[in-house]
């Protein structure tokens, strides 16, 4: 079957690189991904048996059944970019201002378009379904997962896979992980509420300022005095905004941040204790404070059998040395939502190159990928789909019943 296979694998390969330089070029932001979405839907709608839905406003989902039966398969790309200035040069350079792919979204969108042209071909072969998930919104709470999981998209799914194109990682590797692979993410918001004043006659002012960059330090000791050191978790404070006159003590500061953890007790610890240090350092100085917590993103946990298989596929794709299964990131992804109703696996795919100057990280003006990654990309979903297709057990189809 491979040899019959990566000729049709080889044939789409400047679309999908055609693709991605389009995407690249206009970019949109969390749930704003009107165009982009049109543009999946389009090309879904130009392959052979691929029925088009769109269950959310900017959320795109093609079904592709196959001539015979068997269990469904979900397959995940995202679509939106993120608010930074392109500063890379390239030819395909966001003509947005502002906007910019620098998480790599492109390439995973153009990734799954490809493999769907290529499994459609061999659709009178295929067992079963593949359900080709084109997500908006991964890069801003509340995410554009669960509304997907609410309109529908995962029903009746056996089994659920992506991956991401990691730059950190050099192009022709991959990290197939089993068990613990990206962090839960949730966020906070801090309001010290003080008295203003006279910078001159701070004795009579309460200052949110000097009271805020206590609670700052003190978040810190959470992680280093109430954590087990074999845990990992982050608590970070990314936002301090207060005054705006260097003569005056202002009323409020207002701290943000984020947390990054695998375990849920230790989820449950941040929130609680980060409003309980705030509370007591501001009554310490005679201020008050309000407190917000807003759940983020669950962790991914890769589902043990599925990511064996998919790093055997992998394996025999790529050669046993461009496999490994890595360490877990504390970054976070709502590809956990769909992991909720099925086995899930989540793939790092090795997108940097350093001979060609491909080094920035995720989420820096100059980011780019490798577009080799793109080819392996497709046809890592395309195997995979193939074996799993012919292996799953139809669990949520003997549920449904």
């Amino acid at each position: 079957m491979r040899d019959a296979v990566d000729p049709l694998i080889d044939a789409v390969r400047e679309d999908v690189i055609g693709w991605r330089r389009h995407l690249h070029a206009n970019p949109e932001l969390s749930f704003q991904e009107h165009e982009t979405a049109a543009f999946v839907a389009d090309r879904l709608a130009e392959i052979d048996g691929v029925e088009v839905s769109r269950p959310t406003e900017t959320g795109v989902v093609g079904r592709l059944v196959g001539g015979r039966p068997g269990p469904t398969l979900a397959i995940r790309a995202d679509l939106d970019a993120l608010p930074i200035v392109e500063a890379t040069g390239l030819p395909f350079a966001s003509t947005r201002e502002g906007v910019m792919h620098a998480c790599g979204h492109d390439g995973h969108t153009s990734i799954l378009l490809g493999a769907t042209t290529v499994l459609a071909g061999l659709r009178d072969e295929l067992p079963g379904e593949l359900r080709l998930i084109f997500q908006p919104g991964e890069e801003t709470l509340p995410g554009g997962a669960e509304a997907l999981v609410a309109a529908g998209a995962m029903d009746g799914v056996d089994a659920v896979i992506g991956l991401h194109l990691w730059a950190p990682d050099p192009v022709d590797t991959l990290v197939v992980r089993p068990g613990r692979l990206m962090a839960a993410c949730d966020v906070f918001r801090i309001v010290v509420q003080g008295r203003g004043g006279h910078i001159g006659i701070p004795q009579d002012a309460i200052d949110p300022i000097a009271i805020g960059a206590q609670v700052v330090t003190a978040l810190q000791h959470i992680v280093s005095r109430e954590v087990d050191p074999l845990e990992p978790a982050i608590v970070g404070v990314t936002g301090f905004h207060a005054g705006d006159s260097i003569g005056v003590i202002p009323q409020t500061a207002v701290i943000t941040g984020g947390t990054n953890a695998f375990s849920p007790a230790v989820q449950e610890l941040f929130e609680r204790r980060i409003g309980e240090i705030a509370t007591a350092v501001c009554a310490a100085h005679g201020a008050t404070c309000s407190y917000e917590w807003t759940p983020g993103y669950r962790a991914v946990l890769n589902d043990e059998e599925l990511t064996a298989r998919v790093a055997s596929i992998a394996t025999e794709l790529f050669g046993a040395d461009a496999v490994r299964s890595g360490t877990p990131l504390m970054v976070g992804e709502d590809f956990s939502a769909y992991a909720q109703l099925a086995p899930s696996c989540f793939v790092m795919l090795g997108a940097g190159n350093v001979e060609r100057g491909i080094t920035f990280e995720h989420h820096h003006p100059r980011f780019d990928v490798d577009e080799g990654a793109l080819d392996h990309g497709v046809r890592l979903f395309v195997h995979s789909a193939l074996e799993l297709l012919s292996s799953l057990p139809t669990r949520a189809k003997e549920l449904a019943r």
